[in-house]
């Protein structure tokens, strides 16, 4: 019967097979029906639901693959925007001013790499795997940090040397990324010129593109209003199209438009607004970037690696919590500022699996024993970091008061 009502409707196949596009319209709508749920039911950060439907896809084996593809655009494109968002927030004279805080960066990123590393070598894990997840490990999740701390509307000490140590963070882990590449090429091919030159590559291409797009930003911020609505379209044009440039090049996709941004804010004279448009143009990436992370793990995955990815997790907070603790009475940080500010480091998402896509396109062989490991751990953090940065924020007295529904209308009606 159905199916001679679906043959002269002319509706082929029957029964329909949903494709791509149909899922991942659902996993939109679920995400983002979720995240506004838990902002509101819980005053949790709306990520915390966008990535339970990401870890429910990977559960029912659904996840999308985010190393490869429409998914690995779709990250990328993201993450260039709240990279960019990121390093627009950067002061770099704040550094000068206070050189506790470019140390405890540099401290807190070597001590986490050394950490792992020796951590993983005891596990039995092989030099190679070692060094790869020390370099992917090390890094903090700007995207989370960005996303909670807009969501809970945080200002504070805490928070400005958060959007630093993060950014600082991230360009650490590209170089040590980078370098450890340049160190396979050496060990695994005995080629020194791509051991050398690949890495000075990178760096430097990917500084001169960042510089040209801070130009180009900054001439079209000087001439045309960015609270208009066309405005923000041809900044987030500038964005995409510097990304395409890096990708087609091999160039950084992370550093482009975090270098950027720093730049940015820090050779205009002008102050930098972000615009409002901007963040709604983007909004359907960034939620879809949290979905696509949440669901990159597998339960085979997991069952492979959770246990060295246990011991990656512990030692990286180990380190972090340490080093940031170590130098808090320096930078001018109470004890109480100072674990929350490490508790909001201790994310990882979309940036990780950015290096290692990087890593399965020069070494597969290499990226199938460390994805396992890495992958896990974004598992065990993706619901879980958001939260850290809540408590951390919240611990150090920055998260924004915000009154539950039933007590704004209990409020509204007495003074009514």
């Amino acid at each position: 019967m159905l199916s001679d009502i679906a043959g002269f409707l002319q509706i082929t196949p029957w029964p329909p097979v949903p494709g791509v596009p149909f899922w991942a319209a659902l996993a939109l709508v679920a995400g983002g029906l979720l995240g506004e749920a838990v902002r509101r039911l819980f005053a949790l950060p709306r990520i915390v639901g966008y990535a339970a439907v990401g870890a429910a896809l990977a559960l029912a084996g659904l996840g999308a693959n985010p190393l490869v593809g429409s998914a690995r655009l779709i990250v990328d494109l993201a993450l260039a925007l709240l990279l960019f968002e990121l390093g627009s927030r950067v002061h770099l004279r704040w550094l000068r001013a206070n050189p506790a805080l470019l140390a405890t960066s540099i401290v807190e990123a070597g001590l986490s790499f050394g950490a792992i590393y020796a951590a993983l070598r005891w596990f039995d894990q092989p030099v190679n795997v070692a060094l790869n997840c020390a370099a992917l490990g090390t890094c903090a999740s700007g995207a989370v940090v960005a996303r909670v701390a807009a969501d809970l509307k945080a200002a504070g000490q805490v928070t400005d040397r958060l959007v630093v140590l993060t950014s600082l963070n991230t360009l650490v882990a590209v170089l040590a990324h980078k370098l450890v590449l340049g160190w396979l090429h050496l060990d695994v091919e005995g080629d020194w010129a791509r051991a050398v030159v690949q890495p000075l590559w990178a760096f430097g291409g990917s500084a001169l593109l960042a510089a040209l797009l801070a130009a180009a930003v900054a001439w079209t911020a000087h001439r045309i209003d960015l609270r208009d609505e066309s405005a923000a379209l041809l900044l987030l044009g500038l964005i995409v199209l510097a990304l395409m440039v890096a990708k087609l090049f091999t160039l950084s996709t992370l550093l482009v438009p975090l270098l950027a941004g720093v730049l940015l804010r820090n050779t205009t004279e002008r102050p930098w607004v972000w615009p409002r448009q901007f963040g709604t143009a983007g909004g359907a990436l960034v939620l879809m970037l949290f979905v696509i992370v949440g669901s990159a793990w597998s339960v085979s995955a997991v069952a492979t690696g959770a246990a060295a990815a246990l011991v990656l997790l512990g030692a990286r907070a180990l380190a972090k919590t340490g080093a940031v603790l170590a130098f808090a009475p320096w930078s001018g940080l109470r004890l109480r500022q100072g674990l929350g500010l490490s508790l909001a480091l201790l994310p990882m998402s979309g940036t990780a699996l950015v290096l290692l896509a990087e890593l399965q396109a020069t070494q597969p062989a290499l990226a199938a024993l460390v994805a396992p490991i890495v992958l896990s751990a974004i598992a065990f953090t993706e619901v879980l970091g958001p939260l850290a940065v809540q408590w951390g924020l919240r611990i150090a007295g920055e998260q924004h008061p915000e009154p539950r529904r039933g007590s704004a209308r209990r409020l509204g009606a007495a003074t009514a």
